[in-house]
């Protein structure tokens, strides 16, 4: 049986005390561990992912006496861990956006940010315009737009609606059908993809932002396949059709006070303090280190039922269009809760800094030689 996931008191005293000198914008929240109380877990990867053993329900912490309290602690084991799993979930899509809209408010999002209303999705929908439906036969539809991507899979990276000024803090992903093998999905930790850059690197990137589009949806309204919405799509900064918003390229969560890299292969396209050429040189380092580090890779296999909920802030996905389109159907529902401007806090810490644990294997000879010299 995996082991239940525990956070030790010397993690977090360690944590604490990388923190007590700095002054953060926000404070980060730590974990009340009521959801250990009652539930087990384990860490899927040692840097990314969490799944739930058999017996929990998001509908039972809804109802809970104690709610607050557990989804409060959910949200901050999803902020720490990017992305937790539970399995066969007996839930409606009503109380979905219920638990996702309260996890980013038990997390501190601002009053105006709500529920995302995706410009793609049509408003008169059975599932309201706070849905996102994520289909197989749609993705059929527009596959001659998505196809212009390219042909390597890796091109589909992406973290949720960064072409909003507001975009995603938590999103919530149940999975109705699913093929009989295939169809999975990948999370990769922004976390650890800036843990992996070198301290020169880091200082350079921290005064940087990017613009990010949805450039996409325009083609997709463009070929009669779509309609836009012209907001608010769920914040009032969250309005009209330009779809394009600027971002930092570090970005760092308020939950945890961790730093992570804030750019991804569909939405970003520029970093705009730097020349095309050099962007382009500086965000395919980026793309690289996360899409060719497996080791900060989280892969799920879904089953009907199951959910995901993750932390767009520091993580990013891609699904695995490996099945028979023609033969299988893959459909699920999206409910996005939006949170804050993304910023950058000087003050705040690597994931490692703050956990207390060694620099990554690819890093450690590159700081020790840096140690070396500055002693020499």
């Amino acid at each position: 049986m995996p082991p239940v996931e525990t956070t030790s008191a010397t993690t977090q005293e360690i944590a604490a005390l990388s923190l007590k000198d700095k002054v953060l914008k926000v404070q980060p929240l730590q974990r009340n561990h009521s959801l250990d109380v009652l539930y087990k877990s384990f860490k899927v990867q040692p840097h990314i992912g969490t799944e739930f053993e058999a017996g929990i329900q998001i509908r039972d912490i809804l109802k809970s006496a104690n709610a607050d309290d557990l989804i409060r602690d959910f949200a901050v084991l999803v902020s720490q861990r990017n992305v937790v799993f539970l399995r066969n979930q007996d839930l409606t899509f009503t109380e979905q956006k219920e638990f996702i809209e309260r996890l980013g408010r038990a997390a501190g999002k601002p009053a105006t940010s709500g529920l995302h209303a995706h410009p793609t999705t049509d408003p008169t929908s059975e599932l309201g315009e706070h849905a996102l439906v994520i289909s197989s036969e749609e993705a059929r539809k527009y596959g001659n737009i998505y196809s212009s991507r390219g042909e390597l899979a890796s091109l589909a990276w992406h973290s949720d609606i960064t072409f909003e000024p507001v975009p995603s803090d938590y999103a919530a992903l149940k999975i109705i059908k699913s093929p009989p093998e295939g169809g999975d999905t990948l999370w990769a930790s922004a976390y650890e993809i800036y843990d992996r850059l070198s301290p020169s690197f880091r200082t350079f990137l921290e005064g940087l932002t990017a613009t990010h589009t949805g450039e996409n949806f325009h083609k997709l309204a463009q070929a009669g396949l779509t309609t836009l919405n012209p907001g608010p799509r769920g914040a009032p900064e969250n309005v009209g059709l330009a779809l394009e918003a600027v971002h930092p390229v570090i970005r760092t969560n308020p939950v945890t006070g961790w730093k992570g890299v804030f750019a991804n292969k569909v939405f970003t396209k520029r970093i705009n303090e730097l020349s095309k050429d050099e962007s382009d040189l500086v965000l395919d380092h980026l793309f690289n280190l996360g899409t060719q580090n497996h080791d900060l890779h989280v892969r799920f296999r879904w089953n009907p039922n199951d959910i995901a909920i993750w932390d767009n802030r520091s993580s990013f996905h891609t699904a695995t269009t490996d099945f028979d389109f023609d033969k299988y159907e893959r459909y699920g529902e999206r409910a996005t809760s939006l949170g804050e401007r993304p910023y950058f806090d000087a003050n705040s810490v690597s994931r490692r800094e703050g956990l207390g644990i060694a620099p990554p294997a690819s890093r450690r000879a590159h700081l020790a030689s840096l140690a070396a010299n500055a002693t020499a």
